[in-house]
């Protein structure tokens, strides 16, 4: 099922897979079938890291000829028109109909754990192009010969919790009139404070999806707190993981935990498995036992 028909019917079950490096997919595809039934979707973000060969459009290929359902991740910030409206038109000739976007890229992905914190999407520039494709033309009025249609998320800051600044809710509420199909929030650790971020912008009526990271030690909810954001992961949880003698285990409840209350006020999650893939699919059995 279509990711758009996904949302606003169920609880939808999202994750996040590093593009494949160079030319070889085989341990892409693999990993990927590990988790096969066990997940509605797959965003793929748009890296550029130094020494490596990523082809993130070819990775979403890859994942629908498996018959996963991609969504292509790209940011907005630092790009104009013209290379948006490619990014958008290679997308859509691709046969790749979900676009996830940010101002500028937020990602914990891989091996590697960083933050860039820009959560404002480019409303102007983004619609502007979609539009013009949606209507048959790119955004010089040259015809395209087909119409694209886009399931469009936007990431924002949820953790702001009731104190959602002004400029926010406003920026969300221009997304929503725009067509953007759902929302993506920043990490979610403290369900308090999520709740009360909902109940600021539920008035919106766009599908929220809550990104839950995996965090499998106590040192990995340290580094978090340090290199991410201070104070992202409470101290019961590291102390509680830094207890445990089964640290696969707890790590796995806690999570399932985490997501029995995000389900109760929101409309999805989308995992961070920070690392390979191969250790998402413990975690997707518990999730489902508890949805």
């Amino acid at each position: 099922m279509k990711l758009d028909e996904c949302l606003g019917k169920r609880f939808v079950v999202t994750s996040e897979i590093q593009p494949a490096i160079e030319t070889d997919a085989d341990d892409l595809i693999r990993g990927v079938n590990s988790i096969r039934g066990k997940i509605d979707a797959l965003t793929v973000p748009d890296l550029n890291i130094e020494g490596l060969v990523t082809d993130t459009m070819e990775t979403c290929r890859i994942l629908k000829a498996q018959e996963f359902e991609p969504i292509f991740q790209t940011s907005c910030r630092e790009k104009n028109r013209v290379e948006i409206q490619k990014q958008l038109l290679r997308a859509a000739e691709s046969g790749i109909s979900n676009i996830l976007t940010f101002t500028q890229d937020y990602r914990i992905t891989g091996d590697s754990l960083q933050e860039i914190m820009y959560f404002h999407v480019d409303t102007g520039k983004l619609y502007s192009v979609i539009n013009s494709l949606r209507e048959g033309h790119d955004i010089s009025g040259k015809e395209i010969g087909f119409r694209p249609q886009f399931c469009i998320g936007s990431g924002v800051d949820s953790s702001w919790g009731k104190k959602v600044p002004d400029m926010e809710l406003k920026e969300m509420e221009t997304l929503a009139g725009l067509g953007t199909h759902y929302f993506l929030t920043t990490p979610v650790f403290d369900l308090d404070s999520f709740h009360q971020f909902m109940s600021r912008v539920g008035s919106i009526q766009i599908p929220v999806i809550a990104e839950v990271i995996l965090v499998r030690s106590a040192s990995m909810g340290l580094f978090l707190n340090k290199y991410v954001r201070p104070g992202l992961v409470p101290n019961h949880i590291i102390e509680k993981l830094a207890k445990a003698q089964d640290k696969d285990a707890t790590s796995i409840e806690i999570i399932r935990n985490l997501i029995k209350g995000l389900k109760e006020v929101c409309q999805g999650i989308h995992i961070i498995p920070v690392g390979s893939i191969d250790r998402l699919r413990p975690y997707l059995e518990a999730i489902a036992e508890s949805l």
